[in-house]
């Protein structure tokens, strides 16, 4: 179904895969209309549209009386996270979606969630199981699964001091839905009461739909729509884009982050992302973690998000508890070596279970 293109300036790939799979399975249709009362976030002071908008639709829902059921559009999987609550709201109920793929969670990404934490609750809608339904080759995650509450934790003081959360949907449950059928979704079965894209933004069964027909759907359901301009590269000379895809205009996206993460320029990885690229690596089965005074290493098998390409990099952190150890990073074929001064660091290792390894890469390497 879902064709994101990328928001506020992440530009994804989605769009041409869909275009060309096949509709084999039934569309899901809803069962109820579900109603926000007035205390939704819509309807207070600082809900106002941003200037900064360029286009926008506003619709109130009116109150209601009746009890919200459980949509059989609903997966189990969905149920089984906890996205609908005994009650049958969803956890995203009355919040305001930001709508893309949300890989890199870069500046682009952040500029949904701001303009999102200026009209209401702000979320970051996400889709489980994309890969895997449409046959993608599996590849690591830019940021990891465990480390992305911390990136948007980060966008706290961009957000009014409010982190975005991320609320996740079942692809499959949402793949072959039809424009209108998914802003009914998301409108009825999860209480949304508004949205945010980039003005590139396609979705729908075969990316049917684009960001002036969000405005229109959203206006028929009752909801806010606000679309952003992208948020463009500023430093497109440092590496070769040679992008395929028409949408690509210079904007910031997720395969520039990964294509800057091949080369190993990591001063442009961080103009990206806002912020240092923080690679985690977790210990699994017969995996251990070596160290000695000055010196601590890994197999890459360890890692759980994307590492840049082999070599030296200097100006590194290595994250233990609350402190920021100066360090250098050394990746090779198989291991990933953390080259420390701090001799007293390794105490810590000697005397802890270590499983667990954060590394924040600095801007430069050798």
């Amino acid at each position: 179904m879902l064709a994101t293109g990328g928001g506020g300036g992440g530009c994804s790939r989605v769009s041409l895969h869909l275009r060309e799979c096949d509709l084999s399975l039934g569309l899901c249709s809803s069962t109820i209309a579900h109603h926000l009362s007035r205390s939704s976030p819509l309807n207070t002071s600082r809900n106002r549209i941003p200037q900064r908008m360029i286009s926008s639709s506003l619709i109130y829902h009116k109150s209601s009386t009746e009890v919200p059921l459980l949509s059989t559009c609903f997966s189990q999987q969905e149920v089984d996270r906890g996205e609908v609550s005994s009650e049958g709201l969803s956890s995203v109920s009355g919040g305001v979606v930001a709508l893309g793929k949300f890989d890199a969670l870069h500046i682009g990404h952040r500029e949904l969630a701001i303009q999102a934490s200026k009209v209401g609750t702000p979320f970051l809608l996400s889709f489980v199981g994309m890969a895997e339904v449409l046959g993608w080759e599996s590849r690591p995650p830019i940021v990891a699964k465990c480390d992305r509450k911390q990136v948007f934790s980060s966008w706290s003081p961009y957000c009014g001091n409010v982190a975005p959360r991320e609320f996740e949907i079942e692809f499959s449950s949402v793949r072959c839905l039809s424009p209108q059928e998914f802003i009914e979704k998301l409108a009825k079965d999860l209480g949304v009461s508004g949205v945010v894209a980039g003005e590139n933004y396609r979705f729908g069964y075969k990316a049917a739909g684009d960001a002036a027909e969000l405005v229109k759907l959203c206006e028929e359901y009752g909801m806010g729509a606000y679309i952003i301009n992208p948020v463009m590269d500023k430093n497109q000379l440092s590496i070769s884009i040679n992008s395929s895809n028409p949408n690509d205009r210079g904007q910031v996206s997720s395969t520039r982050v990964r294509r800057a993460l091949a080369v190993g320029d990591m001063k442009y990885v961080s103009e990206l992302l806002g912020r240092r690229h923080r690679l985690i690596l977790k210990a699994k089965n017969q995996e251990v973690f070596t160290y000695n005074k000055h010196k601590l290493s890994a197999p890459k098998s360890c890692l759980l998000n994307l590492a840049p390409k082999e070599g030296f990099y200097e100006n590194c952190y290595l994250i233990v508890g609350e402190k920021l150890v100066p360090c250098r990073v050394v990746i090779d074929t198989a291991q990933i070596h953390i080259e420390m001064d701090d001799i007293g660091t390794s105490n810590y290792f000697g005397t802890e279970d270590l499983k667990l390894l954060r590394i924040e890469f600095g801007n430069s390497q050798s």
